[in-house]
């Protein structure tokens, strides 16, 4: 955006790995607090959130903002800065997004998977990650076998274990310690077992997690033999990156995105902590076929062949806002232009 003449501002909030990547890819941005624990310091800090922003936007003037924030909503409403919020979750996983936000956006953008109450919804043939791991996006980059100590070829496998910190993860359950115990001594005997996680990871899992930047886990998923773990993003990513996928939390179900890429593209697996068993067996199969990367790939390709280049999408939108809303609404198919 800044290449083609826009002055973008970036704001975000004091989450760890977003400010490690916006230090690594040196965009500068400002601010506006840290998360609040519980519902009650979440609604206490969406106020203080929604003043930063205002201010921010009041004195840059700001046209349109875009993002996945409840934020961008809310200010949109009090200045005149249009909102265009880029949404991937179901309308019933996310109540308070569903009920304090989407009222409140001038437009929102999300996958075909989903069907939405708010009638503002653009539909796109694609998947929120699409935007920065299409192949015309995001090219993975071997040298990150080398830095974990992978030799070329040899079999590896990538953990993730969700913190289930946000609004919509009350009363979500993951993989217990128990659960990641068998996981890990499984995956051990078949190649190396690397870890990531947002919370504090147990003792035992120390010499399995992983040292290298956020920055550079994307390779690292792509040339994986497989993925497992509680995490919805993470999960999607793999799929997208031709990694067989096998997710477990009580989300199980009822993500759209998931489903779609498990029942329609056969890249995801996805398990109740109920039926763990199951998920052991789906992982047996799997880590015994020594073509299941290739398999995998072809699955990708047809999945790829399919969808469309979000981030291009996105721009073509952004920039010809609001015309671009009336032109997908008349037209849907205009989008094929990004594939």
């Amino acid at each position: 955006m800044q290449k083609r003449g826009h002055e973008v501002t970036v704001t975000t909030k004091e989450v760890p790995i977003i400010i490690e990547l916006l230090d690594y890819y040196r965009i500068p941005y400002f601010s506006i607090g840290e998360k609040g624990a519980g519902l009650i310091g979440k609604g206490i800090n969406q106020l203080k959130f929604d003043y930063k922003l205002l201010s921010i936007v009041k004195s840059k003037k700001i046209d349109i903002g875009i993002g996945s924030s409840i934020t961008i909503c809310h200010v949109s409403r009090l200045t005149g800065m249009k909102s265009i919020l880029f949404d991937d979750d179901d309308d019933d996983v996310q109540p308070l997004m569903t009920k304090f936000g989407h009222p409140f956006a001038h437009c929102i953008i999300s996958p075909d998977s989903l069907r939405r109450r708010a009638s503002r919804t653009i539909y796109y043939s694609g998947f929120h990650e699409l935007a920065y791991l299409h192949p015309s996006r995001f090219i993975p980059d071997k040298e990150v076998l080398r830095e974990v100590g992978i030799k070329e070829g040899e079999p590896y496998f990538v953990l993730r274990f969700n913190a289930f910190k946000a609004h919509h993860d009350v009363g979500i359950k993951g993989l217990d310690t128990e659960k990641k115990l068998i996981l890990v001594r499984l995956l051990m005997n078949y190649g190396k077992v690397m870890i990531t996680t947002e919370a504090d990871i147990e003792p035992e899992f120390e010499p399995y997690k992983i040292k290298i930047p956020s920055s550079k886990i994307h390779s690292l998923l792509y040339y994986a033999k497989l993925f497992a773990g509680d995490s919805q993003t993470m999960t999607s990513e793999a799929a997208i990156l031709g990694t067989p996928a096998i997710r477990c939390n009580t989300f199980s179900g009822k993500i759209s995105y998931l489903t779609e890429l498990e029942n329609k593209y056969d890249l995801v697996y996805s398990y109740t902590p109920d039926n763990f068993g199951l998920l052991i067996d789906k992982i047996n199969k799997l880590i015994i076929n020594d073509k299941v990367k290739e398999e995998w790939k072809e699955k990708r390709e047809r999945m790829l062949n399919e969808k469309i280049d979000v981030t291009g999408f996105m721009i073509w939108f952004v920039e010809n806002f609001p015309y671009s809303y009336d032109k997908m609404i008349n037209n849907p198919g205009y989008q094929n232009n990004f594939k």
